[in-house]
């Protein structure tokens, strides 16, 4: 083969357009084509995503309504635990009858823990308690607990003079004030839930039992 300059024009050209061909097809085959397969990953990867992006744009509208589900839910677990906490919170249940009995102007004397009764969700834990003070403060107590938040239920009241104590099962006899005319035992029973087991024959804290 003769070299290319001897070549006539006409297939000068012919052999240019020839070796252009053959860049072009080499480089179809190589370069331009795995290239063309990364667009197209690249493209399906996108498209992928754009389909995703609509589905959850399709949820926008309901995120308020979930996030508003969702603390209105918060809400009511935080006011189920103030009327059924889950722990025994004994102090708590003491100082909050203490302050109910202040107000209405009477007097705890005693709180004795009794066994605890375990239910299917929930625990009753009762305490039997004597108190004193003028007949309509002692009601005003009894309303005052039947209006609390926090569940108490108040049974087995036996009412007898601040002279015949006996009569009401108390178990020890105080200074009374004047204005004193009744004493009286109860059982104020509260309740918790099972999130936290109570062990059997929970101790007391507070004031003095047997």
């Amino acid at each position: 083969m003769g070299n290319f300059s001897e070549l006539s024009g006409l297939k000068q050209w012919a052999a240019l357009v020839l070796g252009a061909v053959l860049v072009t097809a080499a480089l179809h085959f190589t370069l331009f084509k795995s290239q063309r397969a990364a667009n197209d990953q690249a493209q399906s990867a996108l498209e992928l995503k754009l389909r995703e992006n609509a589905e959850l744009e399709s949820y926008a509208p309901k995120l308020k309504d979930m996030e508003r589900q969702l603390a209105n839910l918060k809400q009511q677990l935080e006011i189920e635990r103030r009327i059924v906490p889950d722990d025994k919170e004994v102090d708590g249940f003491i100082k909050m009858l203490d302050a109910e009995a202040m107000k209405s102007g009477i007097e705890i004397r005693r709180y004795t823990a009794k066994p605890v009764a375990s239910r299917e969700f929930y625990t009753e834990m009762p305490f039997e308690i004597e108190l004193d003070g003028p007949y309509y403060s002692v009601l005003n107590f009894f309303d005052r607990v039947g209006k609390l938040e926090r569940i108490v239920n108040m049974s087995g009241l036996l009412i007898a003079n601040t002279k015949n104590g006996s009569a009401a099962k108390t178990k020890h006899t105080y200074q009374y004030a004047p204005n004193e005319t009744i004493v009286a035992t109860c059982e104020a029973t509260t309740f918790f839930s099972h999130d936290l087991a109570p062990p059997a024959g929970a101790p007391v804290k507070g004031k003095g039992g047997l």
